[in-house]
């Protein structure tokens, strides 16, 4: 079994997490800047109300991800965690962070409990990606080599490239929350809401748009190899991802909230792919090729089929509960009631 086919399947993954994790991180960004207690109250209970059911599930990704590079390519698992150790921790901190805040922002009494437990889900909803983003940066401008801590593990995330990586992830995290709640809010008939987080739309895409054209200079002069792979066969990949951030921002503009998700998600997923087009065939820039850092043959085959076999199981599970977090409470309540008038 080719080593190719498990990369494809962890890749996968990588963007599973990347669009809804994105999105739930993003959530927390908008939460943060929502506004004082009266004011952000509606824009908070929306929030709430729509990563509620889903903030937990969207984690399984990147737990997959990572039990997936363990298991196929150790060495380059081996060295990712070592060198990264720093924002890896970070990244790790600021997930139970921000979990244990979102819990308990909701069952604290008073105002001054909830402000605390809502900065600290706000502020590690930022944190989280910058530094997920900074070690993604660390990987794609080779700055972490093959064995065991080999890499610097300050200037390994902390970089012009890694610098980048995080603020992007951040960007794109709120662009596509922001596109996200506007069909949320107008799913729930809140018309102010719907305006409040369509102008948030459209403005974050143009800040992430700045973010992107920005970046063809930080990586010519600090990852000339990631640029020319960017520019040179995963090109079309980039422009694709340009083509369709534009055209979900025009989509927001004109209240088509529907397509706008699906090509807010398709601008977003289409980053992570042109960095996989860019690096190809190297898991480890710029020496350590997919081949040098495989499994075995029979582990990479047992990989697959327990791929095969577990998104057969777990995908439709998340498919479904995915559909029902977007089926407004009021709905489900008065249909439950429907229900028990009849009986």
């Amino acid at each position: 079994m080719s080593a190719n086919t498990v990369l494809v399947f962890m890749w996968l993954g990588v963007t599973a997490y990347a669009l809804f994790a994105g999105a739930d991180f993003g959530a927390g960004f908008w939460d943060l800047l929502a506004g004082d207690a009266a004011t952000g109250a509606p824009r908070r209970a929306l929030i709430e109300r729509v990563i509620g059911p889903v903030w937990e599930a969207n984690h399984v990704w990147l737990i997959f991800v990572l039990v997936v590079l363990w298991t196929a390519f150790s060495p380059v698992f081996a060295a990712f965690a070592s060198t990264l150790t720093i924002p890896l921790t970070a990244a790790a901190i600021g997930i139970i962070l921000r979990g244990a805040s979102f819990a308990f922002r909701k069952a604290v009494p008073g105002v001054p409990l909830k402000r605390l437990f809502g900065a600290a889900f706000a502020a590690s909803s930022i944190i989280t990606p910058f530094f997920l983003g900074a070690a993604a940066g660390g990987v794609a401008s080779g700055r972490v080599p093959l064995g065991n801590a080999n890499g610097n593990l300050v200037t390994s995330w902390l970089n012009p490239t890694s610098l980048l990586g995080g603020t992007l992830a951040v960007a794109t995290c709120a662009f596509l929350a922001a596109v996200f709640l506007c069909h949320d809010a107008e799913v729930r008939a809140e018309p102010e809401l719907v305006d409040w987080f369509r102008a948030r739309a459209i403005a974050m895409g143009a800040i992430a748009s700045v973010i992107v054209i920005s970046a063809a200079w930080v990586l010519h002069a600090d990852s000339p190899r990631l640029f020319d792979g960017l520019t040179g066969r995963a090109g079309p990949v980039v422009a694709l991802s340009g083509v369709a951030g534009l055209g979900a921002m025009v989509l927001v503009a004109r209240r088509r909230y529907v397509l706008a998700r699906g090509a807010a998600g398709l601008a977003v997923g289409s980053i992570v792919w042109a960095w996989a087009v860019a690096q190809y065939p190297y898991m480890l820039v710029p020496t350590v090729r997919i081949n040098d850092v495989a499994a075995p043959p029979a582990v990479l085959r047992a990989t697959v089929i327990s791929l095969a076999v577990g998104m057969v199981l777990i995908v439709p599970a998340l498919v479904w509960l995915l559909a029902l977090a977007q089926t407004p409470a009021s709905t489900s309540t008065s249909g439950a009631s429907a229900g028990r008038r009849r009986a």
